[in-house]
């Protein structure tokens, strides 16, 4: 059974992330797919950014609406942004363009330390109306919705 892994901040849980996470479990098929949440201490952001309490909450709700039976997943807290991927077996990671990097590095640490790399499943981002990705950067400067979908302007 697949163990899959995907993680980030999930703030305001926008289209990006409903990509991704979709895509982890249409992976994970009968396998169970570990979200890492990024913690408070971890974040570096030019914007506010809602509590690890609140984001976890809301990234769950999203995920039962979903109809994912809770056996098939699990999240945890992201301490760094290689999370519980270094040590612990995972077959597949999904990532964006932006969290691509990271990927590379967690399969370059896992060959030194003699583990079968991660197999890096990429999603590309999710555009909003004007071609631009949609991001939690733009939806808290007002200038796109969750769906990418332009904010008019007063």
């Amino acid at each position: 059974m697949p163990k899959v892994a995907v993680g980030g901040t999930f703030q305001y849980l926008h289209d990006g992330h409903a990509r991704l996470i979709e895509k982890a479990f249409e992976i994970a098929g009968s396998g169970k797919v570990y979200i890492g949440l990024t913690s408070d201490e971890m974040l570096q952001k030019n914007h506010s950014v809602e509590s690890y309490k609140i984001r976890r909450s809301r990234l769950l709700e999203y995920i039962k609406k979903m109809g994912v039976p809770e056996e098939k997943y699990e999240v945890t807290r992201l301490n760094d942004p290689c999370g519980p991927t270094i040590e612990e077996d995972f077959d597949h990671i999904i990532v964006s363009p932006e969290t691509y990097p990271v990927a590379l590095k967690i399969n370059t640490i896992r060959e030194k330390k003699g583990k079968k790399p991660l197999e890096i499943v990429y999603v590309e981002y999710v555009m909003a109306e004007d071609g631009i990705p949609i991001s939690s950067t733009r939806i808290s400067k007002g200038e796109i919705d969750r769906h990418g979908r332009l904010k008019k302007e007063a």
